[in-house]
């Protein structure tokens, strides 16, 4: 009796430090186990690496990290003028490490899926080779569900999923073609873990990527394959995000006194997660993190845990405000 006892007890004690664990770090477990012991981000040196929607946010940043170790870089976005700026930034923080001809940057619009080939090549002759493709471009939403118009589910699901898809499955081939050790990460979100509220097409998008690169990941191929999901982060997504009606964007900037986790700190642990290639991962700002645990691995507490914060407090985090803020 005392053995079942002392087993209850510590099964009950480890289940509470998993729950502590996750309040107080800004990832998941895994994540920062391997951030302490794993694979260090400069393995990668000397590796290409190509980052969609590399002109801002966690692709500048990413970009800027694993120059910083002497990774090869192509990256590619719509902005080019915004690219050449980040490609010198990149040159200046590896430290001798790259030349010029090291930063590939490319011009290139997501939505022109039949010119992706061609982008693609313009990669491989630069390079001659590619070992991971970053698939960061994308936007977010915000709306109510009732109100969006289903050209914005079209439209957003061509630019964050088949876009997304397409890329990737070229890259798969090629890797496949080349004998190459391949890895293909996406950008998620917390929204492809857990269904936040006034998203709804993004969050439907990011469980369709989970979707597809789970399935990736569980087929016999021999290449690697991350998802990584950021929670709340400082970036100008907001300004860049879908609404309701087509062609209109959510335009509001990131409050400063929003708890949101750095974008520099999000990208150094995307580059953590590419170094040591782990199948998913995820970054957030406390308690953001204990949600993305309980959604992920215990769905029938998540459905408790909403009903006890409120959809308006799951709101709130989810824009990083402070519980019963405005």
């Amino acid at each position: 009796m005392f053995l079942f006892s002392l087993i209850g007890i510590c099964v009950v004690i480890y289940f509470l430090l998993q729950f502590l664990v996750f309040y107080f770090l800004d990832c998941d477990l895994e994540l920062y186990i391997l951030s302490k012991v794993g694979k260090p981000v400069e393995t990668l040196r000397g590796k290409v690496v190509w980052i969609t929607g590399a002109s801002s946010g966690i692709g500048r940043d990413l970009a800027i990290i694993l120059a910083k170790h002497g990774v090869r870089l192509c990256l590619s976005s719509r902005k080019l003028s915004e690219l050449m700026k980040v490609k010198q930034e990149c040159l200046q923080a590896s430290r001798g490490y790259l030349h010029s001809n090291d930063i590939f940057v490319m011009s290139m619009d997501m939505l022109e899926i039949d010119n992706h080939q061609k982008y693609f090549d313009q990669v491989i002759d630069h390079f001659k080779t590619l070992d991971i493709l970053v698939n960061n471009a994308g936007r977010s939403q915000r709306a109510e569900w009732n109100t969006i118009q289903l050209k914005v589910d079209r439209e957003l699901f061509e630019l964050d999923v088949f876009a997304v898809v397409n890329l990737s499955r070229m890259a798969l081939n090629y890797f496949l073609g080349s004998g190459v050790q391949g890895h293909i990460a996406v950008t998620s979100s917390i929204t492809g873990l857990v269904g936040f509220p006034n998203s709804a097409t993004y969050t439907a998008a990011k469980h369709a990527l989970h979707g597809y690169f789970e399935t990736l990941q569980n087929e016999a191929f021999p290449i690697d394959a991350t998802i990584f999901c950021p929670g709340p982060t400082a970036t100008n997504f907001l300004q860049e995000c879908f609404t309701n009606a087509p062609g209109e964007k959510f335009n509001k900037p990131v409050n400063a006194d929003d708890r949101r986790l750095s974008s520099e700190r999000c990208a150094e642990l995307y580059a953590i997660a590419l170094a040591n290639k782990t199948p998913l991962s995820w970054a957030g700002t406390r308690p953001m993190n204990f949600i993305f645990y309980i959604g992920c691995y215990y769905p029938n507490l998540r459905r408790l845990l909403i009903n006890t914060l409120g959809i308006a407090n799951i709101d709130r985090l989810r824009n990083g405000r402070p519980l019963g803020s405005n």
